[in-house]
């Protein structure tokens, strides 16, 4: 179903690219937009245990084609370093490929909104955290991302270091 990597001495262990999913703070987001035009866009997220959640308006383009379409895929950028004299990049990237949902419960969503909060404010306390959750409780949206599919890739000048 998922096509190999032709490249395998630059494919990434899984165990790189969850290293890789945990570490890093944004990615971009594909989904089937309007019209079938593709609609990448770039977000915030955290991964939980095989999972990628990010939140959005109620309203808007992403939720529309998620709620049409739950095949996503979201790639992350790791290392983009240009080395201009050796007319190449060294990098490093991941592409999940996966179905995006929108939790139901007060539970999941709860439990979503806390991961991003305590990830991206990790010395705020709990109450902090309750009070800034329930400020926007109201007004975003959750989206869980369930991976499906993993592959990583870095350039062979990477490999070979």
């Amino acid at each position: 179903m998922f096509r190999e990597m032709k490249r395998k001495r630059q494919q990434l262990s899984d165990e790189k690219c969850i290293d890789i999913l945990k570490k890093c703070t944004s990615g971009v987001l594909a989904v089937s937009g309007d019209d079938g035009y593709p609609y990448a866009v770039p977000l915030s997220y955290v991964y939980d245990n095989g999972k990628i959640y990010f939140h959005c308006a109620k309203q808007g383009h992403k939720l529309d084609a998620i709620v049409r379409n739950e095949k996503v895929s979201f790639c992350i950028i790791e290392q983009d370093h240009i080395m201009p004299d050796k007319f190449t990049t060294y990098y490093r990237s991941v592409i999940v490929f996966g179905r995006a949902r929108i939790p139901d419960s007060r539970e999941e969503i709860f439990s979503a909104i806390r991961k991003l909060s305590e990830k991206y404010s990790p010395d705020k306390t709990p109450e902090e955290h309750n009070a800034e959750i329930e400020r926007f409780r109201n007004t975003l949206c959750m989206i869980e991302l369930t991976i499906e599919h993993i592959t990583g890739k870095e350039s062979i000048e990477l490999v070979e270091q």
